[in-house]
């Protein structure tokens, strides 16, 4: 099995520390590094989940360094502080993108690369337009796509769309407008997950960080589906991915 991952990626940046007292300058807590943690975030982070599920990944995204990074009481496991930087990407290139058509991938690896399923991974810091994805979906079959975009019907052909109860309150209207929403996973946190009218509940578990947890679960459900070609079996396999890294510090792989 192997699946094809575009989108932007970024590195992210765990600052550990410790908080004793407030600034006297102003009402702000003084912070002391202790320990930095970094790893690939984003659509790097959901490749390193598919992979860590024992399938062969192929990945697509930008090459410029974007950061995060995040100030962290060491003691509590409170995030204080999260700063960006260089929080845009150029484009993907046209001709790798053309190049990703009937699930293969021409013009990226040598001969032509058969991927069984396409995850996009859109944060929306310019790697993919709106076009770019409707092309990758008019193209390919088991197209996977999770997208901080304001959905339109570009989105129309994905065959499975992902997205946080906040992202679907933002495009309600769109759904109420259409079909699609049949083929769209709500993700609700410790309330599990709604698809089709039903709610499909997660275990309760002690939680330390829910950072990357959305690409886990994107990783999690296109490995099942395509293992299984069932999104409920998918769904159930990609709660319980999220359900183990949301018990590790940071941004974690199954």
């Amino acid at each position: 099995m192997t699946i094809l991952i575009v989108g932007d990626s970024c590195t992210d940046v765990f600052v550990y520390g410790e908080i004793t007292r407030l600034s006297p300058e102003a009402p702000v807590p003084v912070f002391n590094p202790l320990r930095q943690k970094e790893n690939d975030g984003m659509a790097r982070n959901v490749a390193n989940n598919v992979e860590a599920l024992n399938v062969t990944i192929h990945t697509i995204t930008n090459k410029n360094d974007i950061r995060k990074v995040r100030y962290v009481d060491d003691k509590s496991n409170q995030l204080v502080l999260r700063v960006d930087e260089n929080d845009y990407c150029d484009r993907i290139d046209r001709k790798l993108l053309e190049g990703i058509r009937n699930n293969k991938c021409k013009p990226i690896f040598s001969g032509k690369t058969k991927v069984d399923a396409i995850i996009i991974s859109d944060y929306c810091k310019g790697f993919l337009e709106e076009e770019d994805i409707q092309y990758i979906c008019e193209n390919n079959q088991n197209v996977f796509i999770d997208t901080k975009k304001e959905l339109g019907d570009w989105i129309n052909l994905a065959d499975y769309i992902k997205i946080n109860s906040l992202e679907y309150e933002k495009n309600k209207k769109f759904f109420e407008d259409n079909d699609i929403i049949n083929k769209t996973i709500v993700t609700q946190g410790n309330k599990g997950c709604l698809f089709r009218g039903e709610i499909y509940p997660t275990e309760n578990v002690p939680v330390k960080d829910i950072s990357g947890a959305g690409d886990t679960f994107l990783a999690g459900l296109t490995v099942e589906y395509i293992r299984t070609n069932d999104i409920i079996k998918a769904i159930n396999f990609a709660q319980e991915c999220t359900e183990i890294v949301i018990q590790k510090h940071g941004v974690s792989t199954v």
